[in-house]
């Protein structure tokens, strides 16, 4: 059955990728990005031109990720227009790259505002609509960096990403909201994506550190340390792996489509860099320890 599905953070990389996929699929699909009418005003006519080339429902919104007044009324347009609100994709988050100690806190400060307290605003916009219905789906972005080969020169971005994704913060945060809605019938999961660097290329138009004074000397002796980081994460991948990042947004829509209650996380890497190892020991150490504790029901979402 269509579902009605925002996706934060869909103006590129795998958030377009999966809002145009699940409209494909059939589905209402509300691809949400900052700057509707500025720097972002091409990405809408594009979603726009899309929609009407290949007859699909494909919407824009613009719920800013770092407003909560933004993300209110953006979720509340949708529930207006479309009736309910079935699923919410987190996608937004931006990279940056540079060495870790040339990043002032501010900056810092500005990455976990998008990728860690975004999170947060646009769900207390969005899980009353879910809870209210009792039922719908909280999809997670993630990145395998978080859980398995962490590369240097991205630390802050993966940093945060450990705190909004489906990994550290999510396995803190999201994991713990997943408990708390598990009894609305609310199911919460998480997509994660290994490097794509041949299509989505985050090291190229990740941000730089405004204070270039420290640079020098990193570049004394690790002047093509980023350049080594952006390429060696794909080479891991088999010689027949099909990196074609649009992979994951198939994944996306299967995750979707999947039975209620019995989504499972799911990695998409080709390059293979441990993730999905790592993951698969902290859901069994979670599921023993909800057991220990008599709380195992929260572990899935609760049948209707």
């Amino acid at each position: 059955m269509s579902k009605v599905i925002v996706i934060t953070g869909a103006g590129s990389g795998f958030g377009a990728l999966a809002a145009r996929a699940l409209a494909r699929s059939g589905h209402i699909v509300c691809a949400a990005m900052r700057n509707t009418t500025t720097r972002n005003a091409g990405r809408v006519a594009e979603a726009a031109a899309y929609a009407a080339g290949h007859g699909v429902d494909l919407r824009t919104a613009e719920p800013d990720a770092l407003s909560r007044d933004s993300a209110d009324a953006a979720i509340s347009a949708v529930v207006t227009e479309a009736g309910r609100l079935d699923v919410l994709l987190h996608g937004a988050g931006h990279m940056v790259t540079g060495p870790t100690e040339v990043f002032t806190p501010e900056e810092l400060a500005a990455v976990h505002d998008t990728d860690v307290l975004g999170t947060q605003r646009v769900n207390r916009a969005a899980l009353p609509q879910l809870r209210s219905r009792r039922h719908g789906l909280v999809v997670w972005m993630g990145s395998t960096s978080t859980r398995g080969g962490t590369p240097p020169c991205p630390a802050p971005r993966f940093a945060a990403k450990s705190a909004s994704s489906a990994k550290s913060f999510m396995d803190a945060l999201a994991v713990s909201c997943a408990a708390e809605s598990a009894r609305f019938r609310i199911e919460t999961i998480s997509g994660v994506p290994g490097s794509f660097t041949s299509v989505i290329n985050h090291f190229v138009t990740g941000r730089r550190p405004a204070d270039r004074s420290m640079v020098p000397d990193y570049e004394e002796l690790c002047a093509d340390l980023m350049e080594q980081v952006s390429q060696r994460p794909a080479v891991p991948a088999p010689a027949d792996a099909d990196a074609d990042a649009a992979q994951v947004a198939d994944a996306i829509v299967r995750l979707v489509d999947a039975e209620h209650g019995k989504r499972p996380r799911v990695h998409i890497d080709p390059g293979d860099d441990g993730s999905e190892a790592v993951s698969a020991v902290a859901d069994r150490v979670r599921a023993e320890f909800h057991g220990r504790i008599v709380l195992d029901d929260l572990l899935t979402p609760h049948a209707a």
